[in-house]
């Protein structure tokens, strides 16, 4: 299973800040150590092309040399720097090389991304460009340049943060399908309208959410015909996450992955996740909960390579 990666570079963030960055060196670490079956391979940057199929080119034009007013990098979170432009573009890079791949063999992955906070003008919440929606849009360019149909894609979004930047990319879009299921009172705290929300109330557990997730794909395979899927698999929603609020156990959440990954498989859809957040108090639990996920995805691979051709 491809699975692409950007932590070389590093953003430089001031000591005490929340953002724990240190995590994607740590699960880079863990897969090379402890899933051989995973192919690590590092992610080109996006180009400006690919990021203007869904943000304004004054606003790629002011991540990339600074010039980006200080009020939206404050609502990013994050100081400007040439690693963070870099970093910003390297993420959706990973996605899209993800998807490319998912596209070919069944199911790939970026380490990173799931950058769902970012709209076309702005970024927020520790979101700079919107990973997803850059590559279901290129996945959909590409796609039409061998068929005349537009390519169907599903944004499986579980996150225990709202996607409210995709939601609003892909409002007017029938191509795109935008499912999020979200803390109720959790950030952001203005939320856009989804294709299908589903509002968690703080302390949800296992049965509760997999009974709502459950509900949430029965919905949307009525409503949608996907031929491809994008999720994010955030660990934000286990019951260690300093920002999250629910109270998924370890097993809830590696449940909530595989049952993701049966529903692309059932229906024979290749799928591309990215890890989005994850704050644990602990960092070594969010670590833990994506190679969980990993690891539910390394199985799913093994079946995609081995069915019948």
């Amino acid at each position: 299973m491809q699975v692409f990666y950007a932590n070389q570079f590093v953003l430089p963030l001031p000591p005490g800040h929340r953002f724990p960055m240190e995590k994607y060196q740590l699960l880079r670490d863990r897969l090379a150590a402890e899933l051989p079956q995973i192919r690590l391979m590092r992610a080109e940057p996006a180009s400006d092309g690919e990021l203007a199929l869904v943000h304004t080119p004054g606003y790629i034009q002011a991540i990339g040399d600074g010039s980006v007013d200080p009020k939206v990098m404050r609502e990013i979170g994050f100081p400007w720097s040439p690693a963070m432009a870099e970093r910003a573009r390297r993420s959706v890079g990973a996605t899209i090389a993800a998807s490319r791949a998912a596209l070919r063999e069944g199911l790939a992955a970026n380490i990173a991304g799931g950058t769902h906070h970012a709209y076309p003008d702005k970024g927020g919440g520790f979101c700079v460009f919107n990973d997803a929606a850059v590559a279901a849009r290129l996945m959909q360019a590409e796609h039409a340049r061998r068929r005349r149909t537009p390519l169907q894609v599903a944004i499986v979004d579980l996150d225990v943060h709202q996607g409210n930047g995709t939601a609003r990319i892909f409002r007017d879009d029938p191509s795109v399908f935008t499912l999020s299921l979200h803390g109720q009172k959790n950030f952001p705290f203005r939320k856009e309208a989804s294709d299908l929300d589903v509002d968690l109330p703080d302390g949800t557990g296992d049965d509760a959410y997999l009974h709502a997730l459950e509900r949430a794909l029965e919905e949307l395979s009525h409503r949608f015909d996907p031929e491809f899927v994008i999720y994010l698999a955030g660990a934000d929603p286990h019951e260690g996450d300093r920002l999250g609020r629910l109270k998924l156990s370890w097993d809830g959440l590696e449940a909530r992955d595989r049952r993701v990954f049966d529903w692309a498989w059932q229906r024979g859809l290749p799928l591309a996740f990215a890890m989005a957040g994850g704050y644990g108090t602990r960092i070594e639990d969010t670590v833990q909960v994506q190679v969980n996920t990993f690891s539910a995805a390394v199985d799913h691979a093994l079946r995609w390579h081995n069915r019948p051709r």
